[in-house]
C-alpha cells in the first residue's frame, strides 16, 4: 500500500483558499491557488494531500448539500480535476474528505423532505420523527450529529442511501481520480457500511485507501482487513507535545510501547496509524509547545514512530493559531508557502522516511529512555534504524549496546561512531542506520 510509504500534507481547502464562512452561492475559482503550492508540498518530501471537504456544503465544507458538486466557493469539478492531475504529474497523490455520518440542512434530499413532509421518497434516509419539532421550528424532528442540528444525521442502514454514496464515491473515482478516502467521524460509522465500502472501492480502485477518524477505544474494531486501512493516532497525539512540555519521554514511548512494542499483547502492532501533531480542530503544535526549540523534535518523533506522518498546512513554517480563537483561526488563508530552517528539517525527515524500510514497516522497542531523552529502535528484516531524541537544553551522552560499531545519521548523511558512547547535543534528533 503506497500510503504506508507516504508523507501526507493536509489542506483545509475552504480557509487555505480564503473562501466566505457562508456559501454565497457566487463561483470562484479559489482551489486553483493550490497548484502554486506544489512545489513548496513536494519539496518538503510530501508524496500525498489529504484534502478536507470540498464538496458544496452550507458553511465549514462538513455540513453537505451535494456529494456530486465541488463547492462553488473553491471552483469548479473540472477546476478540481485540474489540481489532482497536477499533483499526480509531481509524484502526490490525493485523498478526499468522504463526510458520511450526516450532511447539511441544505443537503437535497433533507430540503424535499422539508418541502414534502411524509409525502417525500427520502423521508427514511433521515432519522425523523414528524410528531416532534427541532431547533429550526421545522415541525419535525430530526437527529443531529452529536445534538448539532446543522448536521442532520444519515440512516445509512437505508440501502437507498448507501447506493447514493457508493454512486458518488464511484463519481469521484471516475472524475477526479482519486486515490483514497478520509473518514469523518469514522467511529460513528456503521460498520456493515464500512465494510461494503470497502469491497466497493477495492473493486474500483487498486490500493484505494481509507482512513477513519478515530478519537478513542479499540481501533482495531474499524483497521482490518475489511473495513479501512489507516486511522488517526488520537492516543499518540496528546503524549506527544505533552511529553516535551512536561520533560517526561515516558508518556510517549509508553504509550507507543502499548500501541506497537514488540510483546503480543500490543494494540496496533503492524498498523500503520496516521500520526500528526495538529490539524484543523486542536490548536496548532508551535502555539501549543512551551520551547519553540522543541518544535523540530516533535516532527522527529512524528516522523521516527510507526505510522504515516500528516503535517498541516502553515505548521511546517510555525504558524500558530488557538483552538481558542475559533475554527476559523486554526483553518488560515496564507498569501504563500513560507520557507524556514524548520521546513528544512521537515524536508530531511521525509527524505530519511521515504528512504528507510525500517521507518515505514518497522517494529517498535525502546533502547534507552529518560525524562529528557529518549532512543528507539525501528527493524525490519532488511535494516534497523534507531530514533535518538535529547529535548534537554544540554548535550548528553548515551551509553547502550547498539549492536554494532557504526552507523549513519539518515537526517544529516553524517556516519556515527557508537564507541565510548553517543553524544546527543542540545535539543537535537538523529536517525541512525546501522551497519548490517
Amino acid at each position: 500500500m503506497w500510503a504506508y510509504e507516504s508523507t501526507f500534507y493536509q489542506i483545509y481547502p475552504l480557509g487555505f483558499c480564503g473562501a466566505p464562512f457562508e456559501n454565497d452561492g457566487i463561483l470562484g475559482h479559489r482551489i486553483l491557488k493550490v497548484n502554486e503550492w506544489i512545489p513548496h508540498i513536494k519539496k518538503l518530501g510530501m508524496n500525498a494531500i489529504y484534502f478536507s471537504p470540498v464538496f458544496e456544503s452550507d458553511t465549514h465544507g462538513y455540513n453537505t448539500r451535494d456529494y456530486t458538486k465541488i463547492d462553488c466557493r473553491l471552483g469548479t469539478n473540472d477546476d478540481f480535476r485540474q489540481v489532482v492531475e497536477n499533483c499526480h504529474k509531481a509524484g502526490i497523490k490525493v485523498i478526499i474528505d468522504g463526510v458520511f455520518n450526516h450532511v447539511g440542512r441544505g443537503f437535497w434530499a433533507f430540503q424535499d423532505v422539508l418541502e414534502k413532509r411524509w409525502d417525500s421518497p427520502y423521508k427514511d434516509w433521515f432519522h425523523i420523527s414528524f410528531d416532534g419539532n427541532s431547533n429550526y421550528n421545522d415541525g419535525l424532528w430530526y437527529e443531529g450529529w452529536e445534538g448539532n442540528y446543522d448536521l442532520v444525521k444519515l440512516n445509512l442502514r437505508n440501502p437507498a442511501v448507501a447506493d447514493h454514496i457508493m454512486d458518488c464515491v464511484k463519481g469521484w473515482i471516475d472524475e477526479f481520480d482519486i486515490d483514497g478516502l478520509r473518514l469523518d467521524v469514522a467511529y460513528c460509522l456503521d460498520h456493515d457500511f464500512l465494510r461494503r465500502l470497502r469491497s466497493h472501492c477495492d473493486g474500483l480502485k487498486a490500493d484505494f485507501f481509507l482512513l477513519g477518524e478515530l478519537l478513542h477505544g479499540d481501533y482495531n474494531q474499524f483497521v482490518n482487513d475489511g473495513m479501512l486501512h489507516s486511522c488517526t493516532n488520537y492516543k499518540c497525539y496528546k503524549g506527544i507535545y505533552s511529553s516535551f512540555n512536561s520533560m517526561n519521554m515516558f508518556e510517549i514511548v509508553h504509550t507507543l510501547l502499548r500501541q506497537f512494542g514488540p510483546e503480543d499483547w500490543t494494540e496496533n502492532r503492524g498498523k500503520h496509524l496516521l500520526s500528526f501533531v495538529d490539524n484543523h480542530d486542536v490548536t496548532r503544535i508551535a502555539s501549543i509547545l512551551t520551547n519553540e526549540k522543541h518544535l523540530p523534535l516533535v516532527y522527529a518523533m512524528a516522523y521516527g514512530m510507526p505510522g504515516i506522518p500528516c503535517v498541516y498546512y502553515g505548521s511546517e513554517w510555525g504558524a500558530k493559531a488557538e483552538k481558542s480563537q475559533g475554527d476559523p483561526a486554526l483553518r488560515a488563508c496564507f498569501e504563500k508557502p513560507e520557507w524556514n530552517e524548520l521546513c528544512d528539517f521537515i524536508a530531511k525527515l521525509g527524505e530519511a522516511k521515504k528512504n528507510s524500510n525500517a521507518l515505514n514497516y518497522g517494529g517498535f522497542r525502546s533502547v534507552l529512555l529518560t525524562n529528557k531523552q529518549c532512543i528507539f529502535e525501528r527493524k525490519t528484516d532488511s535494516e534497523r534504524v534507531l530514533v535518538a531524541i535529547n529535548a534537554d537544553e544540554n548535550e548528553f551522552t548515551a551509553h547502550f549496546d547498539a549492536g554494532c560499531g557504526t552507523a549513519v545519521d539518515l537526517i544529516t548523511g553524517e556516519p556515527h561512531d557508537f564507541g565510548g558512547g553517543s553524544k546527543l547535543p542540545p535539543y537535537s534528533a538523529a536517525f541512525w542506520k546501522m551497519e548490517r
